[in-house]
């Protein structure tokens, strides 16, 4: 009895070892799909971190112009141009993450849609 028992135990430890040699390949089609998704998502993760570096480095030349224009560095003139020019880049660079936000949030909703066909 014993001996069946540790047979079984066996058996069963083969079997999980074993399950992902078991397991059917991916057909080319899917594999490609898979690249291609996971390319798609290493260039969104990218872009994403460089548009908030950018983002962060203009909030940075916003803050230096605002500490310029108080220690009198820049003139009220210079100030107001340079700054409308820099809150503009900053605009410009928050719409563009938007975008990046809403498109993957699309693109999440597409894979749920997929899963649910």
């Amino acid at each position: 009895m014993p001996y069946v028992i540790l047979f079984m135990l066996l058996v069963g430890v083969v079997l999980v070892v074993t399950s992902p040699l078991r397991r059917s390949p991916l057909s080319a089609q899917d594999a490609s799909e898979h690249a291609r998704a996971t390319r798609e998502a290493a260039e969104r993760a990218s872009t994403l971190v460089d548009l908030e570096a950018a983002r962060d480095a203009k909030y940075r030349e916003i803050r230096d112009a605002e500490l310029d224009h108080q220690t009198g560095k820049l003139s009220d003139a210079d100030y107001a141009a340079v700054d409308s020019t820099l809150r503009a880049e900053a605009i410009e660079l928050l719409r563009h993450l938007d975008e990046l936000d809403r498109s993957e949030g699309e693109g999440e909703g597409d894979d749920a849609e997929a899963g649910d066909e």
